[in-house]
């Protein structure tokens, strides 16, 4: 069983830099992808970027590509979204995922969930 905490949403300006942060309990934390997946109002739960489980291949999403960073930090069981350069269509609610798995290649199948931290960019 693995529980995920996101924090780090808020209201920013276009242009603006934000940070989310994913907590996730559990021993065996290392041995799960992560992905960040975000879901805007009224549209359907879009892949924004993955990290394999020991942090050596990451994955994004062809509209963030440049823009955000996925990291993890095994010991202290995190995982982090660096967004940069935010655009209005960056706005929604990021979901912080976890899937145990060996062959993760992003996308939006996983086996844990996060509640949701909410993001704004204003224009």
């Amino acid at each position: 069983q693995v529980q995920l905490v996101e924090s780090g949403g808020g209201l920013v300006q276009t242009g603006g830099s934000l940070r989310l942060s994913c907590a996730a309990s559990g021993r065996t934390f290392s041995s799960y992808a992560m992905g960040w997946i975000r879901q805007a109002h009224g549209k359907e739960r879009e892949f924004v970027a993955g990290v394999s489980w020991n942090g050596l291949r990451t994955y994004y999403a062809d509209s963030v590509k440049g823009r955000f960073t996925i990291s993890r930090g095994n010991a202290k069981n995190t995982v982090y979204l660096q967004m940069n350069s935010l655009k209005p269509e960056d706005t929604a609610v990021y979901y912080c995922a976890a899937k145990y798995t060996s062959y993760y290649t992003g996308g939006r199948d996983y086996d844990y969930w996060g509640q949701g931290t909410e993001v704004t960019v204003s224009s």
